[in-house]
């Protein structure tokens, strides 16, 4: 993907957000998050063939980086005609194996707030990559990024890059 549409928002601070409905934890805020890594995805389901191929990568990040920092959130965003239904939702959330905190951004409020107000945007399945003091330092700007890919080796990089470094003890043993 090119970048050339994220780079006016790299280097900028994450506005804050308006999300509903917080399954897996209770409601975040960004600014409490200050102090960790924060990694945003949007995505939607049953239909979104992107979003149900990152959900290992999202998944892989969450379990292999949590404990280094990283917070995973998804924010889900309703695309069908029918209602909104929060156990459909869940389910979905369920189905993709997210164990992540995952909130719903109902009438895609902070989507557009974050990403598509005033811009000319084709994917809304995007990721923000969010730093410690909370500012964001990459942008996925939609579609998939799965384990191989070079997307994937991008936000992995990125995502370590942006961790605290492991303790010396830590180094040492993993070059043993």
């Amino acid at each position: 993907m090119g970048c050339a549409s994220t780079e006016p928002l790299i280097g900028t601070e994450a506005p804050g957000r308006t999300v509903t409905n917080w399954f897996n934890s209770p409601p975040l805020q960004l600014k409490n998050l200050r102090g960790k890594v924060v990694l945003v995805r949007w995505w939607t389901a049953p239909d979104c063939p992107y979003c149900r191929a990152t959900a290992p990568s999202l998944n892989e990040f969450f379990e292999k980086y949590h404990s280094r920092g990283l917070e995973v959130i998804g924010f889900y965003h309703h695309k069908s005609d029918s209602s909104l239904d929060l156990a459909a939702v869940k389910q979905f959330s369920r189905d993709f194996g997210f164990s992540f905190p995952v909130a719903i951004d109902e009438d895609w409020t902070t989507l557009r707030l974050w990403w598509l107000d005033a811009h000319s945007r084709a994917w809304t399945s995007v990721s923000f990559l969010i730093d410690r003091a909370g500012v964001i330092r990459h942008i996925h700007p939609g579609g998939e990024y799965v384990k191989g890919d070079k997307d994937y080796a991008v936000m992995k990089r990125k995502v370590e890059e942006l961790l605290p470094r492991r303790n010396s003890k830590e180094t040492a043993n993993s070059k043993l």
